[in-house]
């Protein structure tokens, strides 16, 4: 079956830095669109950022201009480059893979990492 397994969450300070990874395995992994979602306590899942298979980029208003998505194709791997973090990004980052054709679609999410941006 398709696993999705996040790493690199943590505790960082307020203007930190992380580096979430996320290694797929049992999917064609290039022809997916890949993305990271969060859910904070009490609140809804959100999207931060999504990368598609022909590498167009999508971010959160909130997050543009500090983190970075982005995809190795040969490693299955997708990360997300974390910078100036604030205290309103503490949530469980989730990564999810989806694709779509026609009527057909899989959508796959791993099972989080935890983010604390705490002074």
């Amino acid at each position: 079956h398709v696993q999705l397994v996040e790493s690199g969450g943590g505790l960082v300070q307020p203007g930190g830095s992380l580096r979430l990874s996320c290694a797929a395995s049992r999917l064609i992994f290039s022809t997916y669109t890949m993305g990271w979602y969060r859910q904070a306590p009490g609140k809804q899942r959100e999207l931060v950022a999504a990368i598609t298979s022909g590498d167009s980029i999508n971010y959160a208003d909130s997050v543009k201009g500090r983190f970075t998505i982005s995809r190795d194709n040969a490693k299955n791997t997708m990360y997300l480059q974390m910078n100036s973090l604030k205290p309103e990004d503490t949530a469980v980052y989730y990564c999810n893979a989806y694709w779509r054709m026609g009527p057909i679609n899989n959508d796959y999410w791993g099972q989080g990492t935890q983010v604390t941006v705490s002074s």
